[in-house]
């Protein structure tokens, strides 16, 4: 579990395809105080160290994850996201993150107004259900608050703090980034259609 408060931004240091794609991920973390085996959410995806180095650290992603998610758009040099697992006592600064990309979305406008920056962004029409104004979702990875929604487009304010902290500084229209609705919104329509 994570709470969508970005903690490093890392890069991509090498990718190495086998069986599954191999990622070496550069970092500010210690990586003397993580464990093979733990989880850290790489652009919002929830992946497994399988290697450490002095500022690196390895995962494997499989096939499934790639079909699901933006990493297939990943390149040596790309700033990600990071967020390490969220351990008993820490602050909850953003909402529930299970690290489970739900669907892609698409920026289909980026605003500046004043020193903020408004995004839009396309929604999958099945998911878009669960997107509500005041709401919160997780875009690669952070924990963001819905501006307002329009059939399967809504809005993001971005503050000059989260561009400058998160990858979100680099946005453009095109992209697309790893969406996961919020777990509690996803309860609630369920209890809706089996009512």
């Amino acid at each position: 579990m994570f709470t969508g408060i970005i903690t490093d931004v890392g890069s991509v240091r090498a990718l190495t395809k086998r069986g599954d794609l191999r990622a070496r991920i550069t970092t500010g973390y210690v990586t003397d105080s993580i464990d093979i085996g733990a989880s850290i959410a790489c652009d919002g995806v929830c992946l497994t160290v399988v290697a450490l180095g002095d500022d690196w650290f390895d995962v494997d992603v499989s096939a499934e994850t790639i079909s699901k998610t933006n990493l297939d758009s990943w390149a040596e040099g790309r700033r990600i996201n990071l967020e390490r697992a969220l351990k008993v006592g820490d602050e909850l600064g953003g909402h529930i993150v299970s690290g489970h990309v739900d669907g892609l979305a698409e920026v289909v406008s980026v605003t500046d107004e004043g020193d903020s920056t408004r995004v839009t962004l396309r929604a999958p029409q099945p998911l878009s259900r669960f997107i509500a104004p005041k709401g919160s979702v997780a875009l690669n990875g952070t924990s963001l608050t819905v501006n307002d929604v329009e059939g399967c487009d809504f809005d993001i304010n971005f503050i000059p703090h989260t561009k400058q902290v998160t990858t979100w500084g680099d946005v453009g229209v095109g992209d697309k980034v790893n969406l996961e609705i919020d777990t509690l919104a996803r309860y609630v329509a369920r209890l809706a259609d089996t009512a």
